[in-house]
C-alpha cells in the first residue's frame, strides 16, 4: 500500500539541492515518487510502507546534509 507524505526540509537552497534529494530517495526500494522544493523547504514522497518506512526516508535526506524537521 503506497503512502504520501510532505516534510519540511531546511538547507536546501538551490536546484541542485532539490536533485540530489530526489536522486537519493528514488534510489532507495519502495519509494515511488519524489518532489524536492528548495523555495517551499519540502520534500513530498510516495512510498510503498511494505519495502520502506518514513524513519529510513528521513535518515537519507539528513545523510545527504539536510535537516528534516519534526
Amino acid at each position: 500500500m503506497s503512502e504520501k507524505v510532505t516534510l519540511t526540509v531546511k538547507g536546501m537552497k538551490c536546484g541542485g539541492c532539490e536533485a540530489n534529494v530526489n536522486g537519493k530517495l528514488e534510489a532507495l526500494e519502495g519509494v515511488l515518487s519524489t518532489s524536492a522544493s528548495f523555495k517551499e523547504n519540502q520534500v513530498s514522497v510516495e512510498y510503498d510502507a511494505a519495502k520502506i518506512d518514513l524513519d529510513a526516508i528521513k535518515s537519507v535526506i539528513s545523510e545527504a546534509g539536510f535537516l528534516v524537521e519534526e
